[in-house]
């Protein structure tokens, strides 16, 4: 067993399991669901379950990138929340990481890019630790890390389908705490809860994770929210001639 930290995927999607309203960065469930009829009324349920969820976050650059964050200025007292983000390309310019080391109690950043701006930015902020890969980032040794250098316990992993998918199928997502909104959104291109590459052979099967429901809840205005354990040890059958 690895001694990493108990992580739960905590995120919105609709009844058809979609956590965007679209195929393009200007579509977005945070923009757009507050501007539905029926979807806006409950909606406020999400965040509160949110502001419940652990002291450590887990995001990845493209999604921050996407709600805006490099044109916010954080100009408060810091947080007790600590932040986890993997960015690579980058998605967050300094705007964006200052934001986030001002917000932060520590802001963890991982990456393979050595010229990103978090690293010009770690003097002034000594709450920005960096975590450095070459050309992949190793998402086991991350959070072997987190635990053993910096004493990490828990993590709320909120991220994309395509991030969601490499976690999920390492054996690095525990538990999953799912907000479902009243809604169908549809499109064979929009984000899914989890993406990435479909499966293709019988093999594959084994990266299908099985669950076990913990909990399940109806809330006002038609929302459900249910959480699950991860069972990450998938025993596939023999085919029955």
């Amino acid at each position: 067993m690895l001694d990493i930290p108990k992580t739960t995927l905590f995120l919105i999607q609709s009844l058809d399991g979609k956590i965007s309203t679209g195929d393009n960065d200007k579509l977005d469930v945070d923009k757009d669901y507050k501007r539905i009829q029926g979807l806006k009324e409950g909606l406020y349920q999400y965040y509160e379950l949110e502001q419940k969820t652990d002291f450590v976050s887990f995001n990845s650059g493209r999604v921050q990138e996407k709600v805006g964050v490099n044109q916010k200025t954080w100009d408060q007292k810091p947080t007790v929340v600590s932040f986890i983000i993997v960015d690579n390309k980058p998605h967050l310019n300094e705007q964006g990481i200052e934001y986030f080391a001002r917000k932060s109690k520590r802001l963890f950043l991982i990456t393979t890019n050595k010229s990103h701006p978090a690293c010009s930015l770690q003097r002034k902020y000594p709450n920005i630790h960096i975590l450095q890969y070459d050309n992949e980032v190793d998402f086991i040794d991350v959070f072997k890390r987190l635990k053993k250098e910096f004493g990490i316990k828990r993590i709320t992993i909120q991220t994309g389908g395509d991030l969601n998918v490499k976690l999920l199928r390492l054996g690095l997502i525990d538990r999953v705490s799912i907000v479902i909104a009243p809604c169908l959104v549809g499109g064979r291109n929009t984000q899914s809860l989890i993406g990435g590459e479909s499966l293709h052979t019988e093999e594959d099967l084994r990266n299908i994770k099985t669950l076990k429901l913990i909990k399940s809840s109806i809330l006002k205005n038609s929302y459900i929210h249910i959480v699950y354990k991860v069972l990450n040890e998938t025993i596939v059958e023999s085919r029955s001639e």
